[in-house]
Parts: C-alpha cells; sequence; structure tokens
C-alpha cells in the first residue's frame, strides 16, 4: 500500500515560507546593534534584548503586517492595486492632525495624538475616497497618479504649517518612519493593531465582494455604505497609530498587498495571512537594512522602505500583468 503524500496548496506554502523567513529575520534583529549581546555580561545582554531589541522587533513586525493589511483594504475600497495610504493623503492626513495636536497642546499625550491622527486621517481617506469616484476606474493609472498628487497636497499643507510654527523637524519623524527610539514603554500602543487586524478579518469577505462594485455588491445583498465606513475606520486607525508612534513608512501598503493579488488573486480572506506576513518581513529587510548599511549609525526604516518601494512601484506599473490585478 503506497502513501500519497499530499501537496500544500499554493498559498499555505507561500504562508510557511514567509513566516519561516520571519522567524530568521526577527533573530537577526535581536543581534544587529551596536552593543554585543552575544558576548560580556549575560545579564546586561538580557536586560538590552529585553529593554530594546525585542519592543523595537515586536514594533516592526505589527507595523509592517498592519500596513501591508491597510493597504490591502484601501485597495479593495478604491478598486485599484497602485494605491497606497502612506502615498494617497491617508498618512500625510494623520501627520497634518499630530501637527495641529501639537500646536494646540503640545504636552498631551500619545493616546490623544493617536486619536487625533486616526481622526484626520479618516477625514483624509474619506475625501480622498468620494474624489477618485469622479475618475474612470478602468485606468488604474490616472486614480494612482491622483492619489499621489492628493498626498502631495495634504503632505504640502502639513509643510507649510509646520514651517509656520518651527516644526519641521517633529514633522520630519513623523512622516519619515523609524524604530530607534522604540524602547520597551514606548511602544505598546501599537498593540492596538492586533485588534484592527481581527476586524479586518471579520470583513473579508464583505471588502472582496465591495471591491466588484458598487451596483455589484448592493446586488449580493451587501450593504455597501457600512462596509465602506468599517473599512474607512481601519485604514484610518492604522494610520494614525503608526504614524504617531513610528512615522510613516511608504509603498508596504502597495508592494505587498499588489504581490500577494497577483499569486492569490482578488480574495481578501485568503489574502490576510501572507500580506501581514509579507508586509513584516519587508518592514523587517528594511530595518535590519537600514541599521547596517552605515553601522554603527542608522538610516530610518522609512528611507530605505521608499527606495526600495518606489523600485518595486516602477516594476508593477511597467509589468502588463499587474494592469488588471
Amino acid at each position: 500500500m503506497s502513501l500519497q503524500r499530499k501537496r500544500l496548496s499554493p498559498a499555505t506554502a507561500w504562508i510557511i515560507a514567509a513566516a519561516s523567513l520571519l522567524v530568521v529575520l526577527s533573530g537577526v534583529s535581536l543581534g544587529v546593534g551596536v552593543g554585543n549581546v552575544f558576548s560580556g555580561d549575560a545579564a546586561a545582554n538580557l536586560d538590552l534584548v529585553l529593554s530594546s531589541r525585542l519592543p523595537r522587533t515586536l514594533a516592526v513586525v505589527l507595523t509592517g503586517a498592519s500596513l501591508a493589511i491597510a493597504g490591502l483594504v484601501m485597495q479593495s475600497l478604491v478598486r485599484n492595486r497602485f494605491v497606497d495610504p502612506m502615498i494617497s493623503g491617508t498618512g500625510q492626513s494623520a501627520a497634518l492632525g499630530i501637527l495641529a495636536i501639537t500646536i494646540l497642546a503640545p504636552a498631551t499625550s500619545i493616546f490623544l495624538k493617536v486619536l487625533v491622527a486616526s481622526a484626520a486621517a479618516c477625514i483624509g481617506t474619506a475625501l480622498f475616497l468620494r474624489l477618485v469616484r469622479r475618475l474612470p476606474p478602468e485606468d488604474p493609472y490616472v486614480v494612482a497618479l491622483f492619489a499621489i498628487v492628493y498626498g502631495g497636497i495634504i503632505g504640502a499643507l502639513a509643510t507649510a504649517l509646520a514651517w509656520h510654527y518651527d516644526l519641521l523637524q517633529f514633522l520630519d519623524v513623523w512622516m519619515s518612519g523609524e524604530f530607534s527610539g522604540i524602547m520597551r514603554g514606548r511602544y505598546e500602543i501599537l498593540w492596538l493593531i492586533a485588534a484592527v487586524i481581527v476586524a479586518a478579518w471579520w470583513v473579508a469577505d464583505r471588502l472582496t465582494i465591495l471591491s466588484l462594485g458598487q451596483a455589484t455588491a448592493t446586488g449580493l445583498g451587501l450593504d455597501f455604505k457600512a462596509t465602506l465606513r468599517v473599512g474607512l475606520l481601519i485604514v484610518s486607525i492604522v494610520s494614525g497609530l503608526t504614524v504617531a508612534t513610528v512615522g510613516a513608512l511608504p509603498f508596504v501598503g502597495l508592494v505587498v498587498p499588489a504581490s500577494v493579488a497577483r499569486l492569490l488573486g482578488d480574495d481578501v480572506r485568503r489574502a490576510i495571512p501572507l500580506v501581514a506576513l509579507g508586509g513584516a518581513v519587508l518592514v523587517l529587510v528594511s530595518d535590519i537594512c537600514g541599521r547596517l548599511i552605515r553601522f554603527p549609525y542608522e538610516i530610518p526604516a522609512g528611507t530605505v522602505m521608499g527606495v526600495v518601494g518606489a523600485a518595486a512601484f516602477l516594476l508593477l506599473i511597467f509589468n502588463r500583468s499587474f494592469r488588471h490585478v
């Protein structure tokens, strides 16, 4: 009697590969830094890992996973694979909100900053969604170009306001994501992202139907506006949390969901696990590279991600097979 080996599905195989890579990279992240944790006082090394290296690694993983999922949700709302919350006005609106609360109440808590950032991101994204409906949905490049211009306008407004109040350095921190300041006690609010990821999983099937268009989705019995609002809240909360805590990281929410859609199709529920793992891996690689390129100095992960993401974005644009994904 012969035993037939059960073959893994492509989705399962990719998830296992991404999870394995994430574990390896997390170990590398714990070991990379100015202080050598493999020699010297064991107690001091353990304290360094628990107080700095581990929180940083967890923050990177949470940020990457959440931004990728936010991008997946945003692309479902807009029905376009060339949209990313961090370059289409959501991230810029969150930074503008933090800037406004900093001007009005400089000593406010991080929790209130997150609330204001999320509210500002929600307003900016809602306006973007309303405006983008006027564009031809059959041309993905027009929507992508409008997203970049829209984000640029809000970013310019934030820069002008920061310049007027001499807060350009603060704005630069919020707009260039980096993890060097992450330590125990300064990142825990990011764990709220876990609840947002659960919410994305809960509405995943509805987001898949929503991406078919309003007429089709309504015909299938979907409450289109309610699902749109839930998706809007998911994108806004993730953007507010990440911008307020680590700053904006561009292209994560564009490159990862678009690539996963090429592999697994448009089923949001099926894509979420691999999208989350892919986002975590991509940001972790960017953070590790930023620490190693000019060691012992650091390059912000957002800068590295900007270069890598822009190159990947161009590849997606020139790859014809992505145009109708």
